[in-house]
């Protein structure tokens, strides 16, 4: 069984599946993925994802606010997220993190809610999902400066191997996208080979990132498979038990997660 740990379900581009989200969930289902972490990104989005978790036995849910969806003077405050993460579907916070490839002006208003969101995660226990992107030296910083006492993951992982080993270096694990199969992907393919096989997940961040050969067209989580194939033969292990590993990864990660078995 795999399970597809990072993928947008109230976002989804339906139409390969007539508008259906039980059809492309039953689409995974029939190609070995057993659960789903459905990931919150906004207040706006709090609610859907919540209501996913409570529709479907095999879907949980995370609560935050990304960090290209901050709203000058209207950051996430610290009372709703804790809220928020009171319900039963919440295995997570997140996605929260830095991201200034897109944003670098933002950056201030980043870094306050992103020590808010790990301020509520040291609260709660449960762990946080890290989006990071030509942020390095503050992602890392401040996931120093707050020393959560449980381990978290940067998901859709697209930086060096010298970030990766610092990450791990704090108990945090790797997620690795579509993006890992990607052609110019050299350098995130060697970090791909050297995680060690108890901290390494796998993701699809649908509807975003297709692997290939369906790169440029919606991503769903049915293609979750694809990159644990890609994975697998990467890594010079079978599928089988790399799907075994990436699963009880996941469920050490986040053990109020429902995964079968």
């Amino acid at each position: 069984m795999l399970v597809d740990s990072h993928c947008h379900l109230d976002r989804l581009d339906l139409s390969a599946h007539q508008g259906s989200l039980d059809a492309a969930l039953e689409a995974a289902r029939q190609r070995g993925i057993g659960h789903f972490l459905c990931i919150g990104v906004s207040a706006d989005n709090a609610a859907a994802v919540k209501a996913l978790a409570e529709r479907y036995a095999d879907v949980d849910c995370s609560v935050g606010v990304h960090p290209l969806d901050l709203e000058p003077g209207a950051e996430p405050a610290l009372d709703w997220l804790l809220k928020e993460l009171e319900h039963p579907g919440v295995v997570a916070i997140g996605e929260t993190g830095l991201d200034y490839h897109y944003e670098p002006e933002a950056a201030e208003l980043q870094l306050r809610s992103f020590r808010l969101h790990l301020d509520a995660a040291k609260t709660c226990g449960k762990p946080v999902i890290v989006h990071t992107r030509a942020a390095r030296a503050d992602t890392l910083a401040l996931l120093r400066e707050a020393a959560l006492p449980q381990a978290g993951v940067l998901h859709c992982f697209t930086e060096d191997w010298d970030m990766a080993k610092a990450a791990l270096d704090m108990g945090f694990y790797i997620s690795l996208s579509g993006i890992v199969t990607f052609r110019n992907a050299d350098a995130l393919r060697e970090v791909a080979r050297r995680v060690p096989a108890d901290r390494l997940l796998v993701e699809t961040d649908s509807p975003y990132l297709a692997p290939m050969p369906h790169r440029g067209k919606p991503n769903l989580p049915q293609y979750v498979r694809e990159v644990a194939e890609f994975l697998a033969e990467l890594r010079g292990v079978g599928f089988d038990e790399l799907a075994e590993q990436t699963t009880a990864n996941f469920k050490r990660l986040f053990p109020l997660a429902r995964v079968a078995g």
